[in-house]
């Protein structure tokens, strides 16, 4: 490349940073109206959603000082905001996570930060949002860990207008497939979606859509039940994208967002048939809690409740 054209794209990407700066607040004073930094804000996230980290894991990850990083862990352990566990599988190793206190204060953040990035967005039409994303996507593909990108080629991200009735199609296609569920099902969960949209709340309700080269290819929601408790819903990913770990990730994110919000308990609903989605709840941590027969979608099945109950913990 001439020299001449490498520096108008330096100066092109140099100018995309300094517009995307002021477009989100970075040089504001506390992030997201609040008395902490971003990078503060930064190493909350990871605790919140991560189960447990080291500090070694959070300056490599976010590229941060030794020293930097030892200060905001000082402070967020003086507020109450952080725990430390020796490892059980290393004793040399300190492992860290938020605390109860953490969480809540980490919430409101993470709500002010999905709110802003929505007011961002608003304006656009359907497709400049899609066509902002998969422009993300390209930027995260290019200058990100390739390594990374082929244990993870795909992106998750909120629900926007039009992915509801893919997961009603989806959920009716692939259940009659793969479990001969009859059109009972479909409408079952049409119903699930409906509701989600009509009395949506975003700090304690999400929905997670996964996309692999820009096509829709798995599903979960996160409903509140009670003040309290939390219900897991409509788990789905396309047969063509298993084994990449979208299942698990869903799940995870599930569980991530319903101790940030507060809630209790998780608890889900499911068949016992479904192997594969019970395996994925069992790897995270919920329980089988109660079985019961009953005739549905066509079938004789026996339906399962499943709970996550993490009120014991900090």
């Amino acid at each position: 490349m001439a020299q001449g054209e490498l520096a108008r794209h330096v100066e092109a990407v140099r100018h995309f940073s300094r517009f995307y700066t002021r477009k989100i607040g970075i040089l504001q004073q506390g992030a997201y109206h609040s008395p902490f930094s971003l990078t503060q804000v930064r190493v909350l996230y990871e605790l919140a959603h991560r189960d447990q980290c080291t500090a070694t894991n959070l300056c490599a990850d976010l590229g941060l000082d030794a020293g930097y990083l030892s200060r905001i862990l000082r402070d967020f352990e003086r507020r109450g905001f952080l725990q430390r566990n020796r490892s059980e599988a290393d004793g040399r190793q300190t492992l860290l996570s938020l605390s109860s206190r953490g969480r809540k204060a980490f919430a409101p953040l993470d709500e002010r930060s999905a709110e802003e990035v929505g007011a961002i967005l608003g304006p656009l039409s359907p497709g400049e949002r899609k066509s902002l994303v998969a422009a993300l996507h390209s930027v995260e593909r290019l200058f990100g860990n390739r390594s990374e990108q082929q244990k993870s080629p795909y992106l998750l991200r909120t629900h926007q207008p039009g992915d509801m009735g893919w997961v009603v199609h989806r959920h009716g296609v692939v259940y009659a497939r793969e479990y001969g569920y009859d059109e009972q099902f479909e409408a079952l969960v049409a119903d699930i979606v409906a509701k989600f949209i009509q009395h949506f709340d975003p700090r304690r309700e999400r929905c997670w859509i996964a996309e692999k080269d820009g096509e829709i290819v798995g599903s979960i929601f996160l409903v509140k039940k009670s003040k309290t408790v939390a219900k897991l819903r409509l788990l789905l990913v396309e047969p063509s994208a298993r084994g990449l770990g979208i299942g698990a990730r869903l799940v995870a994110e599930c569980v991530r967002f319903a101790r940030a919000a507060g809630y209790r308990k998780i608890t889900l609903w499911t068949q016992s048939d479904l192997y594969a989605a019970r395996h994925l709840y069992e790897q995270a941590g919920f329980r089988l809690v109660h079985k019961e027969p009953h005739h549905s979608f066509g079938l004789d099945l026996v339906a399962e409740t499943w709970d996550l109950d993490f009120s014991g913990t900090n």
